[in-house]
């Protein structure tokens, strides 16, 4: 046996004995072959493990996806996962051609190697006390072979790959071959259990962290495409580079990244991962100036620890900021280019080609201005219908002309808005051509359009030499159209990962965009960096007003009750199949409408009325471009039906359904903006696809068929209709308006201006699990520390410890999952990398043994929401482990209320389960599920019989019945209401009443005995004398004549309701009025959670808009509908509405107050 660094393994371990010699033996002769042999060997002992240990195989079922699995992380330690996937990228980067692997390189590798196997053969072989522990790698023992050439090493990648695909396919074929494999692995698992327990050495190798993070810099710089030298190399990033001080006194640079003419581009400062990336800045400003003392050249300063990195462009002005890799050689030379020889955007003119209107040229001198003075962000809040895009277009040609990008990156939600963003460069500014991500594999351009989530899977990708495909250099301009905070909650690391500086657009009025998305883009809330209004384009000529026209009917109103109906309709009704359960309900409230009842005849006369007041075009004759928002699909295809039905003549063709979901939806757009007044189709009945980026000047009616209750996707439907359109109804015949038919009861909601509740995301159930689990984990060591003795000391009946719990194993099973979800955790996933410290640290046991309620915060806020391999579980298991885990912390928190809710819901899964004991896995635990559903059984539970519980029956909730409501069809007759005209309310904020607001809240406060303040705070019907008498005591009390009360309570929706918002609804009044809604029911935790926020907000409010069910904090644990379903949403809307109205008299006529 020829004398190898390796000798430990090769009885034990040949086939990875035999790659790691070959490894060795190449280092000199031959550092690719070492690098991709080095990589088999630790390919193939992760594959061994994974055998030994029988882990199942990860989805991704290669060397990466191996390494990212939960289960191995829980294996090996964080520094061992680090090495070997760093022996992956090296090997790749060794099979491809175009990349250079030194010598230091091979070396590095078969030294990690060498470390990963010591660690390996001690944990998992059958001699670990023969393993020399304390050896050193030493090169000089191996001899040295001949070089391969390029086409044997990768035909050798190749060999590798293919034999264990082979072998994986001959197990997956071979039913003997696993029962051969099952025999040996028993009989390995063996010998290693006994071997292991004798063993009298511990493997307490330093693993090495500053070693570790110098490889983690030096892996950043290989992805950024640097080549790490001893010597001053042209092109390349050299180590510890020699640097006199002024002080005459020699220092050495980390790092510096050397130009094609040997100056240099940039200085890297690096400590230690336990010290803060920013305590180096001071050390690396020295750095910098001796390089410029030596070479005339200032360089970029980057400083780091391996886990965070600081970029500071002190030369151009700019102060550090956070950065997650480094910088490309070209994108580095872009910046020093950019720094000496960009001009002043202020000369620079705007092309009047592109825009030719005065607010546009203003704002793009904003930005410029705001750019200038060092900002990274900027926000331009302009009305659908002005020229966003064209005004960007002009910004970036003026940057490009003045020198201050090299490439620009236009993001978009929606794959049509790509398509019109892409036309719009192509027809502005041709000489810069753009790509489309969504449809250009091998880009090369200076302007990149893309959606959201495309460029979230581009950043994740590498070329072929193991460089990143777009780093955080790549653009130095981004673009965020239609910028709000949902696109930021969603694709933040997109922001996170590019360096460049940022626009963001809007068409949401300025008083309605959310403060974060303010400060999202570094600016005051309230104050964009410009802005250009609906009302100013209208007053200017730009664009064209709205009518609004209300046109609801009975049941849109107030839905469907039972005993309403005719004696005909409720037989109709009793033989409706409305649920699985056969349940027939006594009414269908208005929000359910379209969702769960489709009636004929509403949307007959909805489209009727369409017809009778619509705005005509060709003389009259033909209705105008109209767009129809629908609710759903269904919905939509329901208004087609009926369309169809009504109006044959129009063989199909007039109306369309256009939708994501409809084949050639794209060449239906295309048809319907087809640039003629009349055209088909001349009706485009749509769900979420036309309410934005959709450029159709024609359109002069638009019909709100839904409820909407977001301020942002409202101004965008309503700017479908705002654009001119000359010579539409002849000669001389311009647009001048468009008619909003409003069935949805909006122009009245959002006239209202109720104020927008800041969204939160929605928490995913996994996000929902990990939270809990860390809940349950802190409170059974609070428990602990107090010494709860049943808790210490609880025993689980023997027929439910087929698990062996005890506290200990359930507190270490409990931190297993939490620790498994972050370990599956990729650090090198753009999402993962800013939060990689907090996950490399709870990846390890010992950040485990107590956490502190701080620490859980931290990670539920930072890591509950991130990509893990963990996730890959059935979605009714997961749901079934929520259920039982909320019940094990109810339990150790003594919070009774919710066990109960929790054991109803257990107590129906198992009702259900029972009734499919024909099912084998079912019928196996029928003997738990009888026990489960009986209340005694609950009597004494702990959660460790809850435990067992969940680990019986998880794997069998997908079994259980899943009720569910089904859609019907009904034609019950409905009654049209009267249709009003709406105007539009202004969208420039007006005067802020907020000083008289406190005025009458003080005065109100010390009057609450007053008896009509007294029937508002106690939910009692308000009578046109009790608002006169509220008047006369305001106006009395000096707070204004009743005009300025009534300008000011409008908004308010009247006197009553502005008071009851000030005195707020007496608590049991709030509860009294859901106390129907709740009594006898079996909701859930998170449920009775949702409503009790209800009756505290109108506790404190009086008053609640049924669009604010669907934000924070009622959002936090999903949307409304998701908790208490449609149904019970449909009622809650009912009780809120019930509540508003009795701050209101029963039919208020606004001219008799008048005349009073």
């Amino acid at each position: 046996m020829p004398q190898s660094n390796f000798a430990f393994i090769a009885t034990e371990w040949p086939q990875i004995y035999e790659y790691a010699l070959r490894a060795e033996e190449y280092i000199f002769s031959d550092p690719k072959a070492a690098g991709v042999y080095a990589r088999n060997a630790a390919e193939e002992l992760v594959y061994y493990i994974f055998a030994l240990k029988q882990l199942r195989q990860p989805q991704d079922n290669n060397l990466a996806g191996h390494l990212q699995d939960p289960d191995f992380s829980a294996l090996a330690p964080r520094a061992i996962r680090q090495k070997i996937d760093l022996l992956r990228k090296r090997g790749n980067r060794a099979a491809h051609p175009g990349h250079k692997i030194t010598t230091q390189d091979a070396h590095a590798a078969v030294t990690d190697l060498h470390h990963v196997l010591i660690w390996a053969a001690h944990t998992f072989s059958t001699q670990p006390d023969t393993i020399p522990l304390d050896a050193e790698f030493d090169p000089k023992i191996a001899t040295s072979r001949t070089p391969m050439r390029h086409e044997e090493l990768r035909k050798l990648a190749v060999k590798v790959q293919q034999e264990h695909e082979e072998f994986q396919r001959k197990l997956e074929e071979s039913a003997a071959a696993s029962r051969a494999k099952d025999e040996e692995i028993a009989r390995l698992q063996t010998q290693l259990a006994a071997a292991q327990a004798a063993k009298t050495t511990e493997f307490h190798r330093d693993l090495d962290e500053a070693t570790t993070r110098t490889e983690l810099i030096d892996e950043m710089l290989a992805e950024a495409g640097w080549v790490i030298t001893k010597e001053h190399t042209a092109g390349g990033a050299q180590e510890e580079v020699p640097l006199r001080g002024p002080d005459g006194e020699t220092r050495y640079a980390d790092y510096v990244l050397w130009d094609d003419d040997g100056t240099p581009l940039a200085v890297i400062e690096a400590k230690r991962t336990s010290r803060s990336e920013s305590q180096g800045q001071e050390q690396a400003l020295l750095y910098a100036e001796a390089l410029e003392a030596q070479y005339g050249v200032r360089p970029i300063i980057f400083c780091t620890n391996g886990l965070s990195t600081l970029l500071w462009e002190e030369s151009a002005g700019y102060p550090p900021r956070p950065v997650l890799s480094f910088l490309t050689k070209d994108e580095l030379q872009w910046r020093h280019h950019t720094t000496r020889r960009r001009r002043p955007l202020s000369d620079q003119p705007v092309k009047s080609q592109i825009v030719d209107r005065p607010y546009q040229e203003r704002v793009i001198r904003s930005v410029g201005e705001t750019f200038s003075a060092k900002h990274r962000a900027a926000l331009l809040v302009m009305a659908t219908g002005t020229g966003k895009t064209r005004t960007v277009i002009a910004l970036v040609e003026q940057m490009l002309q003045a020198g201050w990008v090299k490439r620009v990156l236009f993001l978009a939600d929606r794959k049509a808005l790509v398509r019109q963003a892409v036309n719009a460069f192509r027809d502005h500014l041709p000489e810069q051509p753009p790509v489309n991500l969504l449809e250009e594999k091998d880009p090369d351009g200076r302007i990149y359009v893309s959606t959201y989530p495309t460029m979230l899977n581009q950043i994740e990708q590498y070329r072929q030499d193991g460089s990143r495909l777009y780093g955080p250099g790549f653009f130095d301009l981004v673009i965020v159209d239609e910028a709000h905070r949902s696109v930021y909650q969603k694709y933040r690391s997109i922001f996170e990962w590019f360096d460049s500086v940022l626009l963001g657009l809007t068409a949401t009025p300025v008083d309605q965009v959310d403060r974060n998305t303010y400060q999202l883009f570094g600016q005051q809330p309230g104050v964009p960096t410009d802005a250009y209004s609906l009302d100013e384009a209208i007053a200017d000529g730009y664009l064209v007003p709205a009518r609004g026209l209300s046109i609801g009917t009975e049941f849109l109103s107030r839905g469907v009750r039972y005993d309403e109906l005719s004696e005909e309709e409720k037989d109709t009704w009793d033989q409706l199949e409305w649920d699985e359960d056969g349940e027939i309900p006594d009414q269908v409230a208005a929000s359910e409408m379209n969702r769960r009842l489709f009636n004929t005849d509403t949307v007959d006369k909805v489209l009727a009325e369409l017809f009778e007041h619509g705005i005509k075009v060709a003389g009259g004759d033909v209705l105008g471009k109209t767009i129809i928002f629908a609710i759903n699909q269904r919905h939509a295809d329901f208004i087609d039906q009926r369309f169809n039905l009504q109006y044959p003549e129009h063989a199909g063709r007039f109306a369309r359904v256009i939708t994501s979901k409809m084949e050639h939806s794209q060449r239906l757009i295309d048809a319907f903006g087809s640039r003629q007044p009349v055209s088909e189709p001349q009706i485009a009945i749509t769900v979420d696809m036309l309410d934005t980026g959709i450029d159709v000047p024609e359109v002069v009616n638009l019909v709100f068929f839904k409820q909407v209750f977001s301020k942002t996707k409202f101004w965008q439907m309503v700017g479908r209709g705002t654009r001119k359109r000359p010579e539409l109804f002849g000669p001389g015949a311009p647009k001048t308006e468009f008619l909003i038919l409003d069935a949805g009861g909006n122009l009245e909601f959002f006239n209202a201006d109720v104020p927008e509740p800041e969204r939160t995301r929605p928490k995913s159930l996994s996000e929902r699990l990990f939270q809990r689990r860390l809940e349950l984990l802190t409170a059974l060591d609070t428990h602990e520390s107090g010494g709860t003795p049943d808790l210490l000391h609880h025993k689980v009946p023997m027929k439910y410890d087929d698990a062996g719990h005890s506290p200990a194993s359930f507190r270490a099973d409990l931190v297993h999952s939490a620790r498994v979800h972050v370990a599956g955790m990729n650090p090198q996933n753009v999402q993962v990398r800013p939060h990689r410290a907090l996950v490399e640290r709870f990846s390890e046991p010992e950040a485990w043994e107590k956490l502190t309620h701080q620490e859980a915060l931290e990670l539920a806020e930072r890591l509950g929401r991130l990509p893990s391999e963990s996730l890959k579980e059935a979605e009714e298991a997961k749901s079934f482990d929520l259920t039982v885990l909320r019940a094990q912390l109810a339990q150790v928190t003594g919070d009774g209320p919710t066990l109960a809710v929790q054991r109803n819901r257990v107590q129906d899964i198992a009702e259900s389960l029972l009734a499919k004991t024909h099912v084998p896995e079912v019928k196996a635990q029928a003997a738990l599920l009888e026990e489960i559903r009986e209340d005694t059984w609950w009597e004494q539970v702990t959660y460790l019989m809850l435990e067992t519980v969940r680990r019986r029956l998880r794997g069998l909730t997908g079994f259980a019945d899943k009720t569910r409501w089904k859609p019907v069809q009904t034609d019950f007759e409905d009654t049209l209401l009267t249709a009003e005209e709406v105007a539009l309310r202004p969208i420039t904020p007006g005067t802020d009443p907020a000083q008289f607001r406190l005025r009458a809240e003080r005065f109100l406060r010390q009057n609450v005995d007053n008896l009509a303040v007294q029937k508002l705070r106690h939910n009692k019907q308000l009578t046109e004398q009790d608002l006169r008498s509220l008047e006369q005591l305001l106006v009395e009390a000096g707070l204004g004549t009743r005009e300025d009360i009534r300008a000011v309570t409008e908004d308010a929706q009247g006197l009553g309701v502005f008071i009851r918002s000030l005195v707020g609804l007496d608590q049991a009044a709030a509860q009294a009025a859901f106390a129907g809604f709740t009594q006898d029911t079996n909701f859930t935790a998170d449920q009775l959670h949702f409503i009790n926020q209800i009756i505290g907000y109108l506790t404190a409010n009086g008053v609640m808009e049924p669009a604010q069910l669907f934000d924070s904090p009622f959002s936090d644990y999903g949307q409304a509908d998701q908790i208490i379903g449609e149904e019970g949403l449909a009622e809650v809307v009912d009780i809120l509405s019930e509540i508003r109205n009795r701050a209101q008299p029963p039919s208020t006529d606004p001219s008799q107050e008048e005349t009073a």
